[in-house]
């Protein structure tokens, strides 16, 4: 049986991996912070790990970007997207006024993580300008650290997996400020996992660190694809952490690692006399929305 490591149960880490693996015999462990996460597959407690690497309304999550280039060499073996479905959760009892109805008025904190919380920033500004937001690890610990404190006002923003687990009740669904808010994960280990799903298409994620920092240097990288017809999903720079203005290129390629062509570009590449350093090479799962929405209800 597979042993899967990602954040607390009850967050979106753990509705994602139900959508990707749930017909599959796999044990879940949680923990409470993403470096616990990647350490749990280095130190062998795990044979994968489910990392959330990217948001349709924040863009990439920088910490685990950098985990994942800079402190572990686990290579991604797969990748998918996931609807990120906040909902504002607590104990209605706390907080209905007087006619009934529910008062957010009476809300003192909310607590979530920080991703989820810029991602509500709409709803908060219309009903919830006196409450203190405070940042958690996740959105499952936000839920959790609502229910350990009854009367005292605290909410959180978290899934309805999250709710139910911590006994909460969802005051308000779907509260992020935008309906196509996906997140996309990756999920990493040290061996090919084969899947029975459909994959669409190949990914191939790699580092690149130019030689140094000169006039037209990323164009000749970018040419070395661009010429082959190699299509780029995703560019980003990224501090090396060595030198001030010193940037690493993250870069996604649609190709599966054995592609002769891309084989090609990384040989230029390299020759150009770039530091390359392929991340993974993986298929990717689209997101199937019939069956995920059967599933939530």
């Amino acid at each position: 049986m597979k042993r899967i490591a990602l954040l607390p149960a009850g967050s979106v880490s753990h509705e994602a991996v139900d959508y990707l693996l749930g017909n599959e015999p796999v044990e879940l462990i949680h923990y409470k912070l993403i470096s616990d996460v990647f350490m749990a597959v280095v130190q062998g407690k795990a044979d994968y790990a489910v990392i959330p690497v990217e948001n349709t309304i924040e863009g990439s999550v920088s910490l685990h970007m950098d985990w994942l280039v800079n402190e572990v060499d686990i290579p991604m073996r797969a990748e998918w997207v996931y609807p990120s479905i906040q909902n504002l959760v607590g104990r209605q009892e706390e907080f209905v006024g007087e006619d009934g109805n529910l008062d957010f008025s009476k809300i003192r904190k909310v607590l979530s993580h920080p991703v989820a919380i810029a991602q509500c920033r709409t709803f908060i500004s219309e009903h919830l300008l006196n409450a203190e937001l405070e940042n958690a690890s996740s959105t499952a610990e936000g839920a959790a650290q609502a229910a350990a404190h009854p009367e005292s006002g605290w909410a959180a923003f978290s899934t309805r997996l999250g709710a139910e687990r911590y006994g909460l009740d969802v005051l308000a669904e779907r509260v992020t400020d935008h309906d196509n808010n996906y997140t996309r994960f990756v999920l990493i280990g040290p061996e090919r996992i084969n899947l029975d799903k459909h994959s669409e298409h190949e990914k191939t994620s790699m580092q690149v660190i130019l030689p140094e920092d000169y006039a037209g240097a990323l164009h000749q990288v970018l040419s070395a694809f661009a010429w082959r017809r190699l299509n780029l999903s995703r560019i980003e720079s990224r501090p090396t952490k060595k030198k001030l203005g010193n940037y690493y290129f993250y870069i996604d390629v649609l190709e599966a690692g054995d592609s002769v062509l891309l084989k090609a570009a990384i040989e230029e590449i390299a020759a150009l006399g770039c530091q390359v350093r392929v991340l993974g090479s993986y298929p990717c799962f689209d997101y199937e929305t019939e069956k995920t929405e059967a599933q939530q209800q």
